[in-house]
């Protein structure tokens, strides 16, 4: 099921310019009665919590591609732990009838899709002047762009359950939108955070500071 899973997802499978992606009145309303038969009646998705939307999902990854697998990567103790989106709660809150889960699948998948279009514009600005030269930037371009980071997914994700887990990708999507390499990437994020953030906590000032340091520095040193 890691296909189907919004942790594993990668730049590539997420930037919006590779997906596009438009959802109008009419298209939402389309898109909510052919997601309405995939649902399951409450019990059952209360019987088979950790499956019982994977129809939904393989549905929108079908139909738009697999960066859709966030619809319902909910803030805390969710479905899948240490999301953003809001509107969504879990399968044991979110399901009651077709009638009324379906739009709420719906606003999911929009407010994810909202977050990524909102991070490619972070990226865009926060990237050094000249991305083709990589490590060879200025430290403080990556230092301010690990502290804009990681504010942004702390305050999104509400520093709940596993926020961390989504800090960490989205700065492994920030070096990959850089052009470094995933693996390496996964490496510089690691060895920056250092296991310094926790659920429930959002880190203060100075943890921030060491972490953005640390993410400059290794960055400076793959050059």
């Amino acid at each position: 099921m890691t296909e189907l899973w919004a942790h594993t997802l990668t730049w590539t499978e997420v930037d919006p310019s590779r997906h596009p992606f438009e959802l109008d009145e009419d298209a939402a309303k389309t898109l909510t009665g052919l997601v309405a038969p995939l649902l399951p009646s409450a019990e059952a998705a209360e019987e088979h919590r950790g499956r019982s939307l994977a129809a939904v999902t393989k549905f929108l990854v079908d139909r738009y591609g697999r960066w859709t697998c966030g619809w319902n990567w909910s803030i805390g103790e969710g479905d899948t732990d240490g999301g953003i989106v809001g509107v969504w709660c879990c399968t044991s809150h979110s399901v009651t009838t077709a009638e009324e889960t379906a739009p709420l699948a719906v606003a999911g998948l929009l407010e994810w899709r909202d977050w990524l279009e909102d991070l490619a514009e972070r990226f865009a600005a926060l990237a050094p002047p000249s991305p083709s030269t990589g490590a060879t930037a200025d430290p403080w371009h990556w230092e301010r762009a690990c502290t804009r980071l990681v504010t942004v997914v702390a305050d999104r994700t509400q520093a709940e359950s596993g926020w961390y887990g989504h800090c960490e990708q989205v700065l492994g999507w920030f070096l990959a939108y850089n052009g470094v390499e995933e693996g390496q990437a996964s490496e510089i994020v690691k060895g920056a955070i250092g296991g310094r953030f926790g659920s429930w906590i959002a880190p203060d000032a100075t943890v921030v500071d060491v972490v953005s340091s640390q993410f400059a520095r290794a960055m400076g040193e793959t050059g």
